[in-house]
C-alpha cells in the first residue's frame, strides 16, 4: 500500500519506535510500507539527511540505556533485547555512538547525548507532497547550458514546467560535457526591477562553457550561501504543474516570513531547482530548490 510521502514517513518513524526491541530493518519497513527497500532508504536519507540503518541503530542504542541504567541485566541480555546478535557487536556500536563503554556509564553515571525520535515538525504538507524547512548551505561555482525562455510573471508557474519538460525530452542530448546526465537544473534569473518577466533556463550542469551548441545559452552560478529546500511528491517529476509549484513557492515564502527565516534575506536575482531523474521510483519524486541568501544585519 503506497502512502502519501508525509504519511509514509510518519508510519516508518512510528513503526521503528513501536518495534524498537525487535529485529527491525529497512527490508521489514519497506514491506510494511509497500515500496522497495532501496527506494525507502533513498527517500529516508533525502528527507532526514541520515541513513535509515544508522537511525534505527541509534534509536536502539538510545533505548537500551533504559535497561542499562535501570536494571541489573547483563550486557548480553541487553544486546539481545534490542536486536543485537552478539554482545561484542552491541559494545562496538555503543562505544561508537556514545564514546564510552556501557560499563563506564554504569559506574560513573556519565551524561551522554542520545538520538531522539525524528518527527515531521517544520514541514509543510502540500497535497500529495511534503516540503521540508531548509538547510543553509554554501553552493560552489558551477556551469550550466540550456535553452533560455522569457517567462512572463503572469504565467510563470505554468510556462516554466512546460519549458522544462520540452528541454528534458528533446534538447538535453545535444549538450556536451555534462557532469551528471540524470540531473535537471531549472535556473531562474530576474530581468530587472521594472520587467514583467523572468528568464528561465532549463539546463544541465557541464564541466565548462566551451562548445555551447547553437540556440543554447550558458550560465555561471557564482559561489553563494543558499537556503536549500527539499520536496517529496507522490507523482512523477513531469507532474510538477501550476498548482504544485504555486504551493511550493507559498511554503518557501512562509519560511522567509517566519522567525527563523527572518534572520536571512533572499538575493532574488537568481535561484534554481534541481531534480535527480534517477531518484524517481515509480511513486515519489524528489526535488531540491536553492535560493541565494545573506544574513540580515
Amino acid at each position: 500500500m503506497i502512502h502519501k510521502p508525509g504519511d509514509l514517513l510518519k508510519s516508518v518513524l512510528n513503526e521503528i519506535e513501536k518495534r524498537i526491541t525487535e529485529d527491525i530493518n529497512a527490508d521489514f519497513l519497506a514491506e510494511h510500507s509497500g515500496i522497495s527497500s532501496i527506494h525507502l532508504q533513498r527517500l529516508f536519507k533525502f528527507a532526514f539527511k541520515q541513513s535509515l540503518g544508522a537511525y534505527i541503530r541509534s534509536r536502539k542504542l538510545a533505548a537500551s540505556l533504559e535497561s542499562l541504567l535501570n536494571t541489573g541485566s547483563n550486557l548480553l541480555d541487553i544486546a539481545l533485547e534490542y536486536g543485537f546478535e552478539y554482545e561484542q557487536s552491541y559494545l562496538r556500536s555503543f562505544k561508537r555512538e556514545f564514546g564510552v563503554t556501557p560499563g563506564i556509564i554504569r559506574r560513573t553515571g556519565k551524561i551522554v547525548k542520545v538520538t531522539p525520535p525524528l518527527n515531521l515538525l517544520g514541514t509543510d504538507l502540500i497535497g500529495n507532497g511534503i516540503m521540508f524547512e531548509p538547510e543553509i548551505v554554501m553552493v560552489p561555482q558551477f556551469y550550466v547550458i540550456g535553452r533560455k525562455h522569457k517567462i512572463p510573471y503572469s504565467d510563470s508557474i505554468n510556462m516554466a514546467p512546460k519549458a522544462g519538460k520540452q528541454f528534458w525530452g528533446n534538447d538535453r542530448s545535444r549538450i556536451p560535457n555534462t557532469k551528471e546526465p540524470n540531473i535537471y537544473i531549472g535556473l531562474t534569473r530576474t530581468a530587472g526591477i521594472d520587467a514583467d518577466y523572468n528568464w528561465y533556463l532549463p539546463s544541465m550542469q557541464v564541466k565548462s562553457l566551451k562548445n555551447i551548441p547553437e540556440g543554447f545559452d550558458g550560465y555561471t552560478f557564482k559561489p553563494s550561501l543558499c537556503a536549500k529546500f527539499r520536496y517529496i511528491g507522490q507523482h512523477h517529476y513531469f507532474e510538477i504543474n501550476r498548482n504544485k509549484a504555486k504551493n511550493m513557492y507559498s511554503a518557501i515564502e512562509k519560511f522567509f516570513n517566519c522567525e527563523y527565516g527572518c534572520k536571512f534575506s533572499r538575493i532574488s536575482d537568481v535561484y534554481f531547482e534541481k531534480i535527480d531523474s534517477e531518484s524517481y521510483d515509480g511513486n515519489f519524486c524528489q526535488m531540491e530548490w536553492f535560493t541565494p541568501i545573506k544574513n540580515k544585519k
